[in-house]
């Protein structure tokens, strides 16, 4: 039989969303555009920022004379493994429970996990927030997991619906897995306050749920490390003689590092006798070492190198952590002149919750049609969900944004009356 025709009846699939988005931008040839679709930090010029403790990383690098190439191990470099456990768990963490491996940033330490958990433990449905980051759902399903929403983001009150989530953690079957945004949420920028959080994993006691924290924005939310890890640590606590938790960590946004793809997952085990938590951590390592070494062979160099200088030399970490604050306040200013233009325009609605909000995102409450406005009218680009990039606005654009949010919102509340 002819295999000339295997491949005509294959789905063509609709592009990504955010890069779609970055193509037609860069199709745009309106002498005035904002992007603020993709999630990356832009300088007040709408400029990519190289951090300062980068270029200095790399140049201390490039100086050293066994500076090389060479494969890692399969659980990659281990003074960045080492140094990207105490960043999220704090430098007193029990290393005998955590095992972690070098991942391709966020999305691979998620792919790991999920692959992990696909086969140790099997038909465990996995609850994600409503909403929450697309590819989620995408690299849990493309493993044959389930998955399915818990209650997130009250969309009349632009609040936490607490309670719809805590209902939903109650009655998941036993043993559930639920993915949780250590800080930062993407995309609504909302986070449960420290009360909130206590309540969430306490219900995850109870039911003896496994937490799956996603910390991309570690740094990010109020440019501190120490508190935009609460909630990890606080769940490391609360679970520690209950359940596993696993932790996916990126270093793309807070070091800048985005096309470095520079990660790591961490499996922390539950607190049982030292001779059964040696045990069990190998065996579970060995598990990991596989998947790693059959998805990957062995993980990246060069960014991981770059990262773990940063984090194990205390001038270089003392500089990070300045540039972390440099983006973070830069991302604050902008979320309230964007709500104080708002405000000093009239704009129809309450923009409040823009600076209530934290991190990159701002969900911005604005319709699908709205952006779509947006862009046709005004070349401000952004997400079809409503989800706004703070990091895309700077001095020189803020209010030409505002007034474009403004004139679109006065359009369809003129004529269609509708509320935000």
């Amino acid at each position: 039989m002819s295999q000339v025709t295997i491949f005509n009846n294959v789905e063509h699939l609709p592009p990504d969303a955010l890069f779609d988005i970055k193509k037609r931008l860069s199709q745009d040839t309106r002498p005035v555009k904002v992007d603020l679709g993709i999630g990356a930090y832009r300088d007040n010029s709408g400029k990519p920022w190289v951090l300062p403790s980068v270029r200095s990383a790399e140049s201390q690098l490039q100086k050293d004379p066994n500076f090389n190439h060479e494969y890692l191990p399969i659980a990659g470099l281990p003074s960045f493994t080492t140094g990207a456990a105490k960043t999220i768990f704090g430098d007193d963490y029990d290393s005998t429970r955590v095992i972690s491996v070098q991942s391709i940033s966020g999305t691979g330490a998620l792919h790991i996990a999920a692959k992990f958990i696909e086969k140790i433990l099997p038909g465990r449905i996995v609850y994600l927030s409503n909403p929450t980051w697309p590819n989620h759902k995408a690299i849990f399903e493309g493993q044959r997991l389930t998955t399915a929403q818990y209650p997130y983001w009250n969309a009349s009150t632009k609040s936490l619906q607490l309670d719809g989530f805590l209902d939903t953690v109650k009655t998941a079957p036993e043993g559930s897995i639920f993915v949780l945004h250590a800080c930062a949420h993407n995309p609504t920028g909302l986070d449960p306050s420290k009360d909130q959080w206590a309540q969430i994993l306490d219900k995850m006691v109870e039911k003896n749920h496994i937490v799956l924290f996603d910390s991309a924005y570690q740094g990010f939310a109020t440019g501190d490390l120490d508190r935009d890890a609460y909630a990890v640590r606080l769940g490391l606590t609360k679970l520690q003689k209950v359940a596993p938790v696993f932790v996916c960590q990126s270093f793309a946004k807070n070091v800048g590092m985005y096309g470095e793809r520079v990660g790591c997952f961490h499996l922390v085990i539950p607190d049982q006798s030292v001779e059964i938590n040696a045990s069990v951590k190998a065996s579970l390592s060995s598990q990991l070492a596989k998947i790693v070494r059959s998805e990957v062979s062995n993980p990246p160099a060069y960014g991981a190198k770059i990262v773990s200088t940063i984090l194990n030399t205390p001038e270089l970490n003392k500089q990070w952590h300045a540039d972390m604050v440099t983006m973070s306040s830069r991302i604050n200013s902008m979320r309230h002149q964007l709500r104080d233009h708002l405000v000093e325009l009239g704009t129809p609605g309450n923009w409040d919750h823009i600076v209530g909000q934290c991190g990159m995102f701002s969900f911005t409450a604005l319709t699908p049609e709205m952006v779509q406005r947006l862009e046709q009218n005004h070349a401000v680009y952004m997400v079809s969900s409503g989800r706004a990039s703070i990091a895309g606005l700077n001095e020189g654009n803020v209010l030409y944004v505002a007034k474009a949010i403004d004139e679109v919102v006065r359009h369809f509340t003129n004529s269609n009356n509708s509320k935000l």
